[in-house]
């Protein structure tokens, strides 16, 4: 959410950063949330001056009670009485227009980055670095199902049973490697200076709609009927509300949080072969990072921590790829992103593994995240990442580590979390 006062002194730049994200049916909302803040303001205006005479009115009532001037006093009572009525209709008017006012920024895109590139969608997302050299090896690549049922790892007929689709039972050295990339993930962030931690999976109302548009909280997030309460999408959800209205002294930022979640997500629209198996599915666990700094500061941490997950998938001996998020593909309140693209020899292109972005002050603003300066408040800016997100990078080691053999190698970072094995067969 941007700042309201921004938008009323600068409208044509706030109409041109919507129509870079091709929302252009948003652009009426802009000269709506003027007009309506305008009236919020005249009201507010109205109150104020009507307190400020209601306190003057009072101080006659008491000089002219002393006085003894009894009906004087009281024919000045009727005066505070009607201001009194027209107060509570003020504060009304002013509470709903305010209301209003909100729900319109809400939808009103953040300001993207000048050096962000304009694009619809994804498919114009630009290539940054290759990182690694991608292989195709000289005999086929099953796919990832495939793979893991060869050494009895999977289930998905079960977990149809039990769950429906978009649900799976690991098993044996696949629930096992799954666990180790996960817990080297872990300990990997630590020793780059994270703090780790285990959040709640679970978060309210006013928490979600602080991380997320409302167009990504109907696409993502799981109800719990009957309470204030959603499963999370990502750990990043509740990590950020950990700061909900909240003060930080400027000396103790930055906070750089790594965290450990399962992830719930509704995958609205999730079609096509590459949806399955296990790449887009409803429950998931990950490996999270998030950064609460300084705004001069945002850009660095950007940069530190998608490379961070660049670094953690070489280490895997995984080919990677970063893409800059064009216009279009950003979500309402991101400035800046970029994917992280792990490679499939299989399907001999990158997919998607995981996702950096700055968000600016957006969820700060609507969280009320502030810090304490030495120049006064401010809001603080918050960035995410992701570690890494299995099932979606067991598919990238399985492939990139299959041998002719059927087996699979582990690389040396990981057989310390595989009980010293250096590979599985």
């Amino acid at each position: 959410m941007i700042d309201i006062k921004f938008l009323r002194e600068n409208p044509d730049a706030v109409k041109e950063n919507i129509k870079k994200k091709f929302q252009e049916h948003k652009l009426p909302l802009v000269d709506e949330v003027i007009e309506l803040d305008a009236k919020a303001r005249k009201t507010q205006q109205e109150a104020d001056n009507l307190r400020a005479e209601r306190n003057k009115l009072s101080k006659q009532i008491g000089a002219l009670m002393g006085q003894g001037k009894k009906d004087e006093a009281e024919e000045v009572k009727k005066q505070v009485n009607a201001q009194a009525a027209r107060l509570e209709e003020l504060a009304e008017t002013e509470k709903e227009l305010n209301e209003k006012v909100t729900k319109i920024m809400m939808s009103i895109p953040n300001i993207i980055d000048p050096s962000v590139p304009i694009g619809k969608n994804d498919t114009e997302n630009v290539e940054v670095q290759k990182y690694g050299e991608p292989v195709v090896p000289d005999f086929e690549i099953p796919y990832h199902t495939d793979i893991m049922e060869r050494f009895n790892g999977i289930d998905l007929d079960s977990a149809r049973k039990v769950a429906g689709n978009g649900f799976y039972y690991l098993m044996g050295d696949i629930a096992r490697l799954h666990s180790a990339v996960i817990t080297y993930a872990r300990d990997f962030m630590i020793d780059r200076g994270f703090t780790y931690c285990v959040p709640p999976f679970m978060i309210r109302s006013n928490v979600v709609t602080g991380v997320m548009s409302f167009e990504e909280m109907d696409a993502m997030m799981y109800k719990i009927e009957g309470e204030d309460l959603y499963l999370i999408g990502t750990s990043e959800h509740s990590m950020i509300g950990k700061f909900i209205d909240t003060i930080i002294p400027e000396a103790e930022l930055p906070k750089t949080l790594t965290s450990y979640s399962p992830c719930f997500r509704k995958e609205k629209g999730a079609h096509g072969v590459e949806e399955r198996g296990v790449y887009r599915i409803h429950q998931f666990e990950k490996q999270e990072m998030i950064v609460v700094c300084k705004p001069e500061d945002s850009p660095m941490w950007f940069d530190k921590l998608w490379q961070n997950t660049v670094d953690l998938f070489r280490s895997l001996d995984i080919p990677v790829r970063t893409l800059e998020c064009c216009s279009g593909d950003l979500a309402d309140l991101k400035v800046k992103s970029i994917d992280v693209e792990a490679w499939s020899p299989r399907q001999k292109k990158y997919f998607e593994v995981g996702s950096c972005s700055n968000l600016g002050d957006a969820q700060a603003r609507r969280l009320k995240i502030r810090v304490n300066g030495e120049n006064g408040k401010y809001f603080a800016h918050t960035l995410n990442n992701t570690v890494v997100a299995p099932p979606r990078m067991l598919i990238a080691f399985l492939e990139n580590n299959l041998q002719a053999d059927g087996s699979v190698r582990i690389p040396a970072v990981l057989q310390p979390y595989m009980g010293g094995k250096t590979e599985i067969r």
